[in-house]
């Protein structure tokens, strides 16, 4: 029987805080890992996004429509695969971005309070009486 409270679990020594090989924000593995991971995940939301697009349009076309032709699905899934890879490469829907504000915050302060003076200097502009 597992013991809740029992200290010697099977943890992974880079989730355990105890040894000296903890992985930290600050640490650069850390980092490149933690970026890789969530623009795979961007990755895997868009592509996901576009199966479930396409796979709408085919529901929702006519009996002699070209989407409901399933000839070609493998060849237009691989293209999907590929535009969501592009686009998470370029962080486009910003996922990736909000996920490393999460696991990287001491990292990402000083680029947020930039982005904050900048989108604060927009708004200034903007509301401008003319």
């Amino acid at each position: 029987m597992l013991n809740i409270n029992d200290s010697s679990s099977a943890l992974p020594s880079a989730l355990d805080d105890k040894t000296p090989a903890a992985a930290t924000p600050a640490d650069p593995r850390y980092a490149a890992k933690a970026t890789e991971a969530a623009v795979k995940f961007e990755a895997f939301f868009i592509s996901h996004m576009l199966r479930q697009m396409r796979s709408g349009t085919r529901e929702m076309a006519g009996e002699d429509s070209v989407f409901k032709d399933p000839i070609n699905s493998d060849m237009l899934e691989m293209a999907d695969n590929l535009v969501a890879d592009k686009m998470a490469g370029q962080r486009a829907f910003g996922i990736a971005d909000a996920i490393l504000r999460q696991l990287l915050p001491a990292a990402n302060a000083p680029a947020a309070t930039k982005s904050a003076i900048k989108t604060d200097n927009i708004a200034a502009a903007l509301n401008k009486s003319v």
